[in-house]
């Protein structure tokens, strides 16, 4: 609503749209269709090609839509489980392929941001001033994005140990911390999370390099191409080329979208993109170019 509020009709019109333009929003269309066959074929990959072409389609469009009704602090993963199984796919492969596919996700974010922010620095990241109270302390745009981060590591650390070293251990260790009163009522949720990292740690036992090279180069090139959407879109109204300080904040952006309580960040994420990518846009079309990046890479998955 906020952002539809900022549209500016008049701005809109003074466009002056060529076949610049209309070639840019085309390449961008395309690295939407280069993300979703990065997807596809990762998930081919990591069921052992038990889907094929054809079927791996429909499983991912219907977890894209999954994680587009949802919000971004909850996911789809539990539907992506359901949608993986109803391909033939066993319980325990489709758990370990949803639990790897998260996985591989948050490692290509973790090395993706140093890299970034050695290549065009630290302090032009954060343009928007934003606050967020976290456990009764409240941050800035900065501390949210270094909190976020951490906690990204952290987790990803500690899931990537449990399933490839103590799979059993970091089960009990969850039922030990889930009997602490205060949180005692979610320790069904932890016994049956420590299973699926069990079941994703048998799974995942003695797969050879090339896998995880086809399953880690798939995930780069499907966040690679959903990033430089963003840039294409600018580029189709303005000459820029600043073009990974664009992509570093918008892996800024990701951190504030993941936190997000509404359904794949709806209004967040056009304020966000407003906010953090209004040097490169011209005065009055950051939120008609925000409305046209959500067409391009959310809302299809809900038509």
């Amino acid at each position: 609503y906020m952002v539809a509020r900022s549209f500016d009709i008049e701005n809109f019109k003074s466009i002056d749209w060529t076949w610049s333009s209309s070639f840019w929003v085309f390449i961008a269309l395309i690295m939407m269709a280069i993300r979703d066959l990065a997807y596809m074929y990762r998930i081919r990959v990591l069921t052992d090609y038990q889907i094929n072409w054809r079927n791996s389609f429909d499983t991912i469009m219907l977890w894209e839509f999954a994680s587009a009704i949802t919000p971004s602090v909850v996911g789809g993963s539990g539907v992506a489980i359901y949608i993986v199984n109803k391909e033939g796919v066993s319980m325990g492969k489709s758990t370990a392929v949803v639990m790897t596919t998260a996985m591989l996700d948050e490692l290509f974010y973790i090395l993706m941001v140093p890299i970034i922010i050695l290549a065009v620095g630290y302090s032009d990241l954060f343009p928007v001033s934003m606050q967020k109270e976290i456990f009764g302390i409240t941050l800035g745009t900065e501390g949210i994005f270094l909190v976020g981060y951490g906690f990204i590591v952290f987790l990803t650390s500690l899931i990537s140990y449990a399933i490839f070293f103590q799979p059993r251990g970091f089960k009990w260790l969850l039922l030990q911390v889930f009997r602490l009163p205060f949180i005692r009522k979610w320790r069904i949720s932890a016994a049956e999370t420590g299973d699926e990292i069990i079941i994703t740690s048998k799974e995942l036992k003695g797969k050879p390099l090339k896998f995880w090279f086809k399953a880690f180069a798939s995930t780069l090139l499907s966040w690679t191409a959903r990033y430089w959407v963003v840039n294409f879109l600018i580029l189709a109204f303005v000459s820029v080329d600043q073009h990974l300080l664009i992509y570093a904040r918008q892996l800024v952006m990701w951190v504030i979208m993941l936190i997000s309580p509404t359904p794949g960040g709806t209004g967040v994420a056009e304020l966000a993109f407003s906010g953090f990518l209004k040097d490169f846009i011209p005065l009055g079309l950051a939120a008609t170019l925000a409305v046209l990046w959500r067409l391009v890479s959310y809302y299809p998955y809900l038509f």
